[in-house]
């Protein structure tokens, strides 16, 4: 670990929250360096204190914190800066990329002006409004983006363009290091590569260090020289990224590793990482995947939406789709943000009405009236992408699956047939879950009782919406062993959209490819992935973060 002339020097780091009932150590004891144009990955999962690390270094944590150890800022001890020397520091010496750029952002401000604020509070001098515009535009040019974007609102930016001008922002008062926690989080992996490619060019040519926050040790080895793992609060493993991922020795890293599989690596087919005892179903057979029923469960035809926009200009999201999902089979729908994927999927639940084409269950188009789509929801059920938004905080996980229940004024026990759908979303013992509260839950488990709720009305056919995006690496193969054996036990067949092509080649027996509102790829896993015949399929496996690292 470099010592000499260290950009960022952490000694002995810990943290603890005082709270109401307990007191909770976050950090123990971490201690790391980074020099100026040095990359430092930084591993772990939720609430194994990463965030806290990064929050540590320019005094954001709340005041709840007690913080021991060293934090030295260019040689400065953070913790004895007075207010105006901290003020000063923030976004001059050290600036963060925060996690979630639709959430950071400030949704009723021009993106120029939210540049332009780190310059206007923290620079050396008050600028003229004509250099201050110019500054903006060269910000805007060092990530890429063109100088009308600075104009735009949030929401008119992707996804990919928010967290560029949330990296601008970080660059407005040229500071020697950048931490990006979390910062590619939710982006498709084209974009997720156009971005870390971005962070990496940066660190080269503008001499600055670089710490990059993640869960996934594939984005930091594609991007970071050193590794860094945290696990309850601890460094339990710190290197060269060559060498962790090539030969992890600690039991976490190992799992975080198996977490993300290889498209194409056989033994990742079928077989998400799981610790569960009740293991994984037996894969289906050739013959199993490749015939076809007489009749699709559900399927679309030449389905089309199309949406006008200011002055008319008309928006294709869905262009003709033609696509099929049969009993209990499992159809992965990939593409990028913008594709088409979601808008597909509401055109499928009733919640879009189509421009033209149909929507076909269970050999009947999907009818139009409010009792119709109501008895059809019951058979298709969603699964939506973030669990602590599909969950009211304030109901109990009781009240959360029997809602569904009561709306569809199912007939029967209602707490057995809750119980039953907590039990089949393997929530066990269910009575104990039954009084809790979402924020009493972890992320895995508040997924499991978002599909608790959807196994209730004891539906033929999931929709899964991104399922797993917002979960913890471990967690994610638990979920995703939990789809292949409800399918085994109840043959439920699922369409789950993702950007995802990991979570394809784990669990999908077929998989559609949507680029611009078409389907250009629609065949078995094995052989999309491995054999693409389009062009944007092979664009989307090449942009695939490596596992090769940064040399």
């Amino acid at each position: 670990m470099p010592e000499q002339n260290a950009l960022l020097r952490l000694e002995n780091l810990s943290v603890r929250y005082r709270g109401r009932e307990r007191e909770v150590e976050a950090v123990r004891e971490v201690s790391l360096s980074l020099a100026a144009g040095e990359t430092l990955g930084l591993a772990g999962e939720s609430g194994c204190g990463k965030s806290t690390v990064a929050m540590s270094v320019l005094r954001l944590l709340p005041t709840s914190a007690q913080v021991s150890g060293e934090i030295l800022l260019d040689g400065e001890d953070v913790a004895t800066m007075k207010w105006g020397r901290l003020r000063a520091v923030r976004w001059t010496t050290a600036a963060i990329v925060f996690q979630g750029a639709m959430h950071a952002l400030n949704p009723v401000r021009r993106v120029r002006d939210q540049i332009a604020e780190p310059i206007v509070l923290h620079g050396s001098r008050q600028p003229s409004t004509a250099e201050l515009r110019k500054r903006v535009n060269e910000l805007l040019a060092q990530v890429e983006l063109p100088a009308a974007k600075g104009d735009a609102y949030p929401h008119e930016l992707s996804g990919g363009q928010k967290q560029r001008v949330m990296i601008a922002m970080a660059l407005a008062c040229e500071p020697r290091l950048i931490i990006a926690d979390e910062p590619t989080t939710a982006l498709d992996v084209i974009v997720q590569a156009q971005v870390l490619d971005l962070m990496t060019s940066l660190v080269a040519k503008q001499d600055i260090g670089l710490i990059m926050i993640s869960h996934d040790l594939a984005v930091l080895a594609s991007t970071c020289q050193r590794l860094a793992v945290m696990y309850e609060g601890r460094i339990v493993e710190e290197g060269a990224a060559a060498s962790i991922i090539a030969e992890p020795t600690h039991e976490h890293t190992k799992a975080l590793a198996a977490a993300f599989p290889t498209v194409g690596d056989p033994a990742y087919r079928y077989a998400p990482a799981t610790n569960s005892a009740l293991g994984l179903p037996e894969p289906p057979t050739a013959d199993e995947t490749g015939a076809a029923p007489a009749e699709p469960l559900l399927r679309t035809e030449d389905l089309r939406v199309t949406f006008e926009g200011r002055g008319r200009a008309v928006t294709h999201a869905v262009a003709g789709v033609d696509l099929e999902v049969r009993p209990g089979e499992i159809v992965a729908l990939v593409g990028q943000s913008g594709s088409g994927k979601t808008t597909l999927a509401r055109a499928i639940l009733g919640l879009q009405p189509p421009t033209s084409g149909r929507v076909v269950y269970d050999g009947a188009p999907v009818p139009t009236s409010s009792g119709g789509l109501k008895a059809y929801r019951r058979q298709v059920q969603l699964v939506l992408q973030d669990p602590t938004s599909a969950l009211n905080p304030r109901h109990s996980v009781y009240e959360s699956v029997a809602e569904g229940l009561r709306i569809h004024r199912v007939e029967g026990d209602e707490r057995e047939l809750v119980a039953a759908a907590l039990e089949g979303a393997e929530l066990r013992p269910p009575e104990e879950f039954m009084p809790l509260l979402p924020h009493q839950l972890s992320g895995g488990q508040r997924q499991r009782v978002v599909i608790a709720g959807a196994l209730a009305l004891e539906p033929r056919l999931l929709v899964a919406d991104e399922p797993v995006a917002s979960l913890d690496a471990s967690v994610r193969g638990e979920i995703l062993a939990l789809l292949l054996r409800l399918r085994a036990k109840l043959d439920l067949a699922a369409l789950v959209i993702t950007h995802d092509l990991g979570l394809a080649w784990n669990i999908a027996d077929r998989v559609a490819v949507m680029y611009q509102g078409e389907l250009v790829e629609v065949g078995p896993v094995d052989e999309v992935l491995r054999e693409p015949t389009h062009d944007y399929t092979r664009s989307l496996l090449a942009a695939l973060p490596s596992t090769r690292p940064q040399t």
